[in-house]
């Protein structure tokens, strides 16, 4: 169409739009840099006239009309999913082949129009969602839009002070602060004086304001006309409330031919969202508007007191669905005990006492006490294992604590006490009961479908090469073929969110892992090599690059320290499975799902605090080598253990339960712990665990070994910016100082506790007997002050590793100057003759070339025969006097 915009992809936000849109439009358009930015119009003045001043001119907003319909491929609406509210754009909406993406922080609604993309979050502003995905993608802003990004965030959070405010709004205003944005240009934008018309109506609204009952909840309705629209409505009911102090205000505005509503909810029990989508409006629980055409003020008002009354829920107190009395079980109790007392009862959690009372000591799961039990802790008490510092309520508490414990945090039963003890208990059952006949009581935030889903695709795309982002899709797309549900897991997704490097992939299948793997790599032109036992595989491509693959599993363990025993399950009970929650964490790969993250245990929560947990008790006491892994990502990360797990890590060793490992999976993890980064500070926190006297009794960290470890640390760091060939395997150098000390008896002790084989055990012994031999040379060529190429000659006989240990070991300041003198320079040096110059000279071949080479070798390192024609003279020298052919003589 000639004359019209051609834009393959647009930006957009709701009629009326508030700054939060406007601010919101200007964010996409920086994350979506080609598309034309649609304005959808607004009734509040300050929004109308700060467009038509600023916005249109700062930021290239076009008209709808003026762009051709044809040329759009992608709709990006952002602080809307609502077919009702972008009615500017309706042509387009139901296009063949349309992708529609959308930010937001509403709640889902029934009007929401299909998406290949949403990005939903329940923050104080979509503005902020928009500013969160701009830091990470580094896209530079100017004054101008930090200020209008800031004030979108400022309005809807009512300058950082409603309730629903968050921590990644002040996150976001803090950065775009850095960033320029102008809080004089926000403050006069927000500062708004009422017009006499707007302190007319306030005066109206608050006469006419009547406080109503409505199923127990206080509500506060009022009503103002007017014969023409008087701008931001919305600030005199916001006025309104600050003033009165009201909790639930609903506010009805007759000006012109519609009735506008405005509503503000501080109560959990009212939902003021949902009421005012039932009038063709929109908003959050908590902060909602609806402008109703055709009814008159007073039939407006009935239709809303309707559905107060049908949507307005009674408070129900806990005292109501508690169950009494309470089963419980003292602290000091065996565990089996505990078992015998829940199977009795048919209990799956009750509350553990302290001894002798009835004060809260903690929580025990039935099916954790079970398996305790099954790996023969029977007789321990019960206060090793139960879950500490449970959450609990007070008996006049109302619901929505509880539904917050049991359905958001997880927790099986809710203590009730009353002066400090336990007086009732209120079970998953109890609250299951009364949701099934009350099912609008759940919060949507609860709701297992919302809570734990954010969308990372685009972190994926900016994080990951894009051969391996290709991967990931053709992955799913294959998944989705087969009738399968595919996903990336584990660490791989653990380190996107860390913003580490890491193209490990991992992939676990709902379906059949095998037969997946098969038909990845027939896809990809790979092979696979399959582990039908663990129904597992590894797709191993032709550029070397390996894919492994998992069916999605649960595994249980048939005695402490086994091998897992492996069953099929669901990708929530496979993450289970996993060592700690940090690692428990996958991205959906199918078309239409790519990139939801499934976090089912606080996997964020607790990279966000930096924190390692478990997933349950007896986590160590299954496979001790998640103690080392665990020490391992604490170091490697820069988090702590929780508390419980360093509970659980002593107990585990205090039971004796690391002792039990296998020394093949024991030097496995120590193999990895001394290939970090950081090993000493491992092997510090493996020495405070016992772990380090659990492997061998003279292992411990003493005065002396701690500082040759420090020396070993600071040689390694050292001789990695030499980049030395062959590449040095450090592991070896931290091991041989680890048993510095120890006789070769001790050592090879040592050795069996890590599953060396004899040859392995052998050439460790052989390689200290070296070292030995050599530091006793060395201190005597120091001490006669040899030559250069005889040092060289003694230290050539160690490999690297060998001589990086013999530097940190050694005090002497001059024998270490000369060992660094030998890896940087000696070691290197060679020389510019070879044996057929020798051959051309008339020396027979054989045995004395390679002496003759070495003596003018040594020459060459002792400072003479620089150049080749120097060393041809002294190997004519050198065969024609049958000098000596030891090398340095």
């Amino acid at each position: 169409m000639t004359g019209k915009i051609q834009a393959e992809t647009i930006v957009t936000a709701h009629n009326n739009a508030d700054f939060d849109a406007l601010a919101a439009m200007v964010g996409a358009g920086k994350l979506y840099p080609e598309a034309a930015l649609i304005f959808p119009g607004s009734q509040e003045k300050n929004i109308r006239s700060f467009f038509l001043q600023s916005a249109t001119y700062l930021f290239n907003f076009k008209a709808f009309k003026d762009i051709d319909q044809q040329s759009v491929k992608r709709l990006v609406l952002v602080d809307t999913r609502q077919r009702s509210r972008v009615a500017h754009v309706a042509p387009i909406l139901d296009k063949p082949g349309l992708i529609i993406e959308a930010f937001d922080h509403h709640p889902d609604s029934e009007d929401d129009l299909p998406m290949e993309r949403a990005v939903v979050l329940p923050w104080g502003s979509t503005t902020a969602i928009l500013v969160k995905y701009i830091r990470e993608r580094g896209v530079p802003l100017g004054v101008e839009e930090a200020t209008i990004l800031g004030l979108g965030i400022y309005e809807d959070t009512g300058s950082l002070t409603f309730n629903s405010t968050t921590q990644y709004d002040l996150e976001a205003a803090a950065w775009l602060r850095g960033q320029g944005m102008d809080l004089n240009v926000i403050a006069d934008l927000l500062t708004r004086e009422l017009s006499a018309e707007q302190v007319t109506l306030l005066s109206e609204l608050l006469e006419s304001a009547q406080t109503h009952k409505i199923n127990g909840i206080e509500v506060v309705i009022t009503q103002a006309s007017t014969e023409h629209y008087v701008g931001d409505f919305a600030l005199l009911v916001h006025k309104m409330m600050d003033m009165q102090n009201i909790r639930v205000l609903f506010a009805l505005g007759r000006m012109k031919d519609r009735v506008h509503l405005v509503a503000r909810s501080r109560s959990a029990d009212v939902d003021v969202g949902r009421i005012c989508t039932s009038l063709g409006g929109g908003g959050h629980p908590y902060a909602a508007s609806a402008s109703i055409k055709d009814k008159t003020l007073t039939q407006a008002r009935e239709e809303l007191f309707a559905l107060l009354y049908s949507q307005i829920n009674p408070q129900i107190l806990v005292r109501q669905i508690a169950s009494r009395p309470p089963v419980t079980v003292t602290e000091d109790r065996p565990i089996a005990e505990a078992v015998e007392i829940m199977n009795r009862y048919g209990l799956k959690a009750m509350p553990v006492t302290r001894t002798g009372s009835m004060v809260l000591a903690g929580l025990i799961e039935g099916g954790l006490a079970a398996k305790a039990l099954g790996h023969g802790l029977g007789k321990m008490p019960v206060s090793e294992y139960m879950q500490r510092e449970p959450a609990s309520v007070a008996p006049d508490t109302d619901l929505y604590p509880v539904m917050e414990i049991v359905l958001g945090q997880g927790q099986r039963l809710v203590p009730v006490l009353e002066n400090g003890e336990v007086a009732a208990v209120v079970t998953r059952t109890d609250l299951i009961n009364t949701l099934i006949q009350e099912p609008a009581r759940i919060p949507e935030s609860l709701l297992p479908e919302r809570k734990h889903e954010r969308n990372i695709a685009t972190l994926l795309r900016d994080r990951l090469p894009e051969n391996l982002l290709a991967i990931l899709r053709q992955a799913g797309e294959l998944a989705q073929a087969m009738g399968f549900c595919a996903y990336a897991v584990g660490g791989f997704v653990r380190d996107i969110l860390l913003h580490q490097d890491n193209f490990d992939l991992d992939l676990v299948v709902e379906g059949d892992g095998i037969a997946f793997a098969d038909a990845l790599a027939g896809k990809l032109g790979g092979r696979v090599k399959a582990h039908h036992k663990f129904k597992t595989a590894v797709v191993i491509l032709q550029n070397g690059r390996k894919i492994d693959v998992a069916t999605a599993r649960l595994e249980y363990y048939e005695y402490p320290a086994a091998l897992p025993t492996v069953e099929l399950s669901s990708i929530k009970m496979d993450l289970y499975r996993r060592d700690f929650t940090i690692n428990a964490l996958a991205v959906h790969l199918n078309p239409g799902e790519f990139g939801r993250l499934a976090d089912f245990f606080g996997a964020q929560r607790d990279i966000k605090e930096r924190v390692i947990r478990v997933l349950h008790s007896l986590s160590f006491v299954e496979d001790p080598t998640r103690i080392l892994r665990a020490i391992r990502f604490e170091q490697r990360f820069g988090f702590r253990i929780g508390q419980t797990a360093e509970r659980l890590i002593k107990n585990a060793v205090e039971l004796g339960f690391f002792r039990k490992l296998s020394g093949a999976r024991l030097f496995r993890e120590i193999l990895l712990i001394l290939e970090e980064a950081s090993p000493l500070a491992c092997l510090r926190r493996m020495s405070q665990f016992g772990l380090l006297i659990a492997i061998h009794p003279l292992l411990d960290l003493d005065s002396p070994k701690i500082a040759l470890l420090e020396e070993v640390e600071t040689v390694l760091n050292w001789q990695r910016l030499l980049y030395l060939a062959p590449p040095v395997e450090e592991w070896r150098v931290w091991l041989l100082a680890l048993v510095a000390g120890f006789d070769d008896e001790q050592a090879a002790l040592a050795g069996k506790r890590l599953h060396f084989t004899k040859r392995a055990e052998r050439e460790f012994t052989v390689l200290r007997q070296a070292i030995r031999g050599t530091a006793n040379k060395i201190t005597t060529w120091e001490y006669r002050k040899g030559r250069l190429s005889e040092l060289s000659a003694i230290l050539e006989i160690l490999p690297l590793e060998g001589v990086l240990y013999l530097m940190a070991r050694n005090k002497n300041e001059n024998i270490r100057k000369h060992i660094s003198l030998y890896l940087t320079k000696l070691r290197g040096l060679k020389i510019e003759i070879t044996g057929q110059d020798l051959v051309n000279l008339g020396v027979a071949p054989g045995p004395a070339l390679g002496a003759i080479l070495s003596q003018v070798r040594a020459a060459r390192i002792d400072g003479a025969a620089d150049c080749r024609a120097d060393q041809l003279a002294l190997a004519e020298k050198i065969a024609r006097g049958g000098f000596d052919v030891g090398p340095g003589e």
